[in-house]
C-alpha cells in the first residue's frame, strides 16, 4: 500500500473516530473549554448567567488588550484629590522652590532603586492630571496598568488572560477585572505579608 494511501485511510480513521467521541459526549460544538462557557453561559438550565449582578454599584471602563477585551475599574473616580490640577497650578520642577508648602509628605517610594525610579518616573510634570510612559507619553490614569506593563510585562500578559488578579464575579460576560493598583500600592507595589482577618475554626474541626 502507497505511503499516500495509508496517509488517507488514517485520516479518515481519525476523523471518525474524533466524530464519535463528540458525539458520544454531547459536544460537538465545542472545541475549547472557553467555547463551552461562552454557550452554556447563554442559558443554563433555564436561567441566563451573567456576571452583572457581582459589579453592584463599580464604576468602570471598557478596554481592549490584544483579543481581550473586558471593564475594569475606573479609578479618578476613587482619588479624592482628583483632578491633580486643582493644587498643581504650576509645573513640578516649579514647586520644588524652598519655602514652597510640600505636599504628599506621607508617600514613601520603596518600588525600584532611586537612581532608576523617582516621582518624576511616573508622574508628568507639566501634565499632573496624567501619567507618563518611559517615553514621555501621556497615559490616562483609568488606564495606569499601561504604565506598569512597561516593565512587568510577564504579569500584564497573565493579567490580560486573566491568570494573574482578581476578576469580579466570574469569567462569564460582562468580565471585569480589577487592575494592578486595586491590589498593589504603586508606591510600595509588594504585597506584605499578613495574618487571616479570622481564625477558620470549622476547618480545624472538619481536620480532626
Amino acid at each position: 500500500m502507497k505511503k499516500a494511501t495509508v496517509y488517507i485511510v488514517l485520516t479518515a480513521v481519525l476523523s471518525m473516530l474524533m466524530t464519535i467521541s463528540c458525539n458520544q459526549h454531547h459536544e460537538a460544538e465545542y472545541h475549547s473549554l472557553k467555547d463551552k462557557i461562552e454557550v452554556e453561559s447563554i442559558d443554563f438550565n433555564g436561567v441566563s448567567i451573567t456576571s452583572e449582578q457581582y459589579i453592584g454599584d463599580i464604576t468602570t471602563v471598557e478596554v481592549k488588550e490584544g483579543v481581550h477585551s473586558f471593564l475594569i475599574p475606573e479609578r479618578k473616580g476613587q482619588i479624592t484629590s482628583f483632578p491633580c490640577v486643582e493644587c498643581h497650578t504650576e509645573p513640578l520642577q516649579d514647586l520644588q522652590e524652598e519655602g514652597k508648602k510640600k505636599a504628599h509628605w506621607d508617600i514613601q517610594l520603596i518600588h525600584a532603586d532611586e537612581e532608576i525610579m523617582n516621582c518624576a518616573t511616573c508622574h508628568n510634570g507639566s501634565n499632573m492630571n496624567s501619567l507618563q510612559s518611559l517615553a514621555k507619553g501621556a497615559i490616562d490614569i483609568n488606564h495606569s496598568y499601561k504604565l506598569c506593563a512597561q516593565c512587568h510585562s510577564d504579569q500584564f500578559k497573565d493579567w490580560q488572560g486573566g491568570a494573574h488578579g482578581k476578576n469580579i464575579g466570574g469569567w462569564t460576560e460582562p468580565r471585569v477585572v480589577m487592575t494592578c493598583v486595586n491590589c498593589h500600592n504603586p508606591h510600595q507595589p509588594k504585597i506584605q505579608s499578613r495574618w487571616p482577618s479570622r481564625f477558620n475554626t470549622q476547618k480545624v474541626k472538619e481536620r480532626e
